[in-house]
């Protein structure tokens, strides 16, 4: 069955009125829309209508509703993807893959080590990343379309930080802490593999692993920082201001993961944890 999104002003009674030219294109002239066809409906903000087509025309398709829910395939773990820029088809990609796994908002990030130039055309980079996240939401039939913000810079985002309830930042330096242990509110000392020496830790580690540690949330947090740094990582600057910040730095395993790799493993480890 089709799915596409209206604002929720479209809603009347019980009637549902689509106007917007491309999906009238696509309804009637891919899908071939004719009356009595059900089509599911979003309003993008709290329902999801399931309809029956009764009348199309090229300024306007009236569908009836014949069912109303409230979303059912929405998480509600709220994660926000700050990812540094990679470069080419990267974003795209990143974009695509995490839409389809329930991210909730994305925020491309300016820093250190990207190698991406702003050359004034970002406007149409946003466009068209917006439209793959309305193209992802339709494949996967997921009730909001995650929104795509404008690029910041590196203090923009350090300033949004505390309004998460936790703030999560792979990072392939980090030995001490997983994104598990982290979710689960867990010390990392004392897990699998990763007891502490009878020798003791060495000398500052020790300190460091233990304010990590103690900081951690309870699974219960419902919006999440989600940060990923670009192709050459962060710099050591950019992760000491983070922590300053709050922001956790966690691993995500033995391997160093891609930029455009790397969100989308530890957005499918949040929903895991937090979600299932």
């Amino acid at each position: 069955m089709s799915k596409f999104f209206v604002d929720p002003s479209a809603v009347m009674g019980a009637h549902i009125y689509m106007e917007n030219r491309e999906d009238l294109h696509h309804l009637g002239k891919v899908l071939r829309g004719r009356p009595g066809m059900e089509i599911d409906i979003s309003d993008g903000d709290c329902w999801e209508y399931k309809t029956v087509l009764e009348e199309l025309t090229e300024d306007c398709a009236t569908l009836k509703i014949i069912d109303k829910q409230k979303f059912a395939t929405e998480p509600v773990t709220r994660v926000t993807l700050y990812q540094g820029i990679p470069k080419a088809a990267k974003m795209e990609t990143v974009i695509q893959k995490t839409v389809e796994m329930g991210v909730d908002t994305i925020v491309p990030v300016f820093m250190e080590r990207t190698v991406v130039v702003e050359k004034g055309n970002f406007g149409k980079k946003l466009d068209r990343w917006q439209k793959i996240s309305a193209e992802a939401v339709k494949q996967c039939k997921r009730g909001i379309i995650p929104r795509v913000t404008e690029s910041y810079d590196f203090d923009r985002m350090l300033a949004e930080l505390a309004d998460y309830d936790m703030v999560i930042c792979p990072y392939e330096n980090e030995e001490g802490l997983t994104i598990k242990d982290y979710l689960r509110g867990v010390p990392a000392a004392g897990k699998s593999g990763r007891d502490v020496p009878p020798d003791g830790p060495a000398a500052g580690q020790e300190g460091e692993k233990s304010a990590q540690a103690s900081s951690c949330p309870a699974p219960q947090a419902r919006r999440i920082g989600l940060i990923i740094g670009p192709e050459g990582g962060f710099s050591d600057g950019e992760v000491a201001r983070l922590k300053a910040a709050g922001a956790a730095t966690v691993t995500l395993g033995k391997t160093i993961l891609r930029t455009e790799t790397a969100g989308l493993a530890a957005l499918a480890m949040i929903m895991y944890e937090l979600e299932l």
